[in-house]
This record gives C-alpha cells, structure tokens and sequence, in this order.
C-alpha cells in the first residue's frame, strides 16, 4: 500500500539549470531556475517499489531566476526579471499553459538508486519522461534532462540566435518526505 507524502516548496526545491550555446555563449548567462509554487502527492512502498507512483504539478508562471554563472556581467534584478518574463511569455507560454505536471507510469530500483517512468505535460505537450532518484535519509534526490524541442518549446535565443540557450535543460529536485497527515 505505501506511505502518502504531500510535496512542495515547503518540504524542498524544484530547479532547473540551463546552458547557453551558440557564438555568443559569453555574453548570456548559465541559470538555475527554481519553482517557487508547485504540489504533489508521492506514495512510496519500500516492500514494493512498482507500488510507489509520484505525482507534481508546476505553475509554469512561477519560474524563477535563482542564480547566473558566467556571462561578461553579473545578472542584475532587471535581467532576472526580463528572463521570468522571456520564460512565461516566449517560451512556454503561461497564458495557455499555466501547468507543467508529472505523472509517474512506473517506479523500479532500489532505495539507493531508483528510476521513475512518467509523463511529463508542458506547453500543451505530454511526453515520456524518465526521473534517476536516489534516497538520502528522509529525503530523496532526483534529476532528469528534458529536450525542450520534444515538447514543442523553443529554446530562447538572443541576437539573432547568437546566443541561445541548450535544448537541453537539468531537472533537479531536493525534497524532504513529509506525511500526508501531518
């Protein structure tokens, strides 16, 4: 049957890390992006893992810039703000896709080292998604790489796509296993 745990800001940290690419990589920004709202529902089963299923919802709107590393300045609040809206507005497009979710098919492994199979919806677009997790006492650890492309997202680019940010983004999550009846 497995325990429930609610997640969310509250018990950990949802990121995303960006790269840039392109001729003028120097002049942007490598970003850590955190979602500052977002819930789910995780039921973990440590006699059966395949039990165990997983389930987040993002609001897309609420992405926002953490950190910057490298570029040829340091990233200002302006700029942090200029890319939370770049994000909503030109490339996921929060005002028709005000949720990204997961949903897990299929939970296999160990406690040490575990995979989640899931679906992840973003942009309109629902697409397979693989989790590598790990538990670290109470807590579990996880990432996963997703090809923006595969959704339908475009990576942002500037100058006339001389900069540009990888199709590639890391998902990573630090959350704590908070029961549900707590």
């Amino acid at each position: 049957m497995g325990d429930s745990y609610t997640l969310g800001p509250e018990t950990g940290q949802l990121l995303v890390e960006t790269r840039r690419t392109g001729l003028g990589a120097k002049a942007g920004h490598d970003l850590t992006i955190e979602a500052d709202r977002w819930r789910g529902e995780a039921v973990v089963d440590l006699d059966d893992p395949g039990a165990s299923r997983v389930s987040v919802e993002v609001e897309a709107g609420s992405l926002r810039v953490v950190s910057g590393t490298g570029g040829v300045k340091p990233l200002t609040d302006s700029d942090r703000r200029d890319i939370a809206r770049n994000i909503q507005e030109k490339v996921l497009h929060t005002g028709r896709f005000p949720a990204i979710a997961f949903r897990s098919r299929q939970v296999t492994g160990t406690r040490e080292s575990f995979r989640v199979e899931g679906e992840l919806t973003m942009a309109g677009q629902t697409r397979p998604l693989t989790l590598d997790c790990r538990f670290d006492g109470e807590r579990v650890r996880g990432r996963a790489t997703v090809k923006q492309s595969l959704w339908g997202v475009k990576p942002y680019s500037a100058f006339f796509g001389a900069l540009k940010l990888d199709d590639d983004v890391e998902v990573r999550f630090d959350v704590e296993l908070v029961s549900a009846a707590s």
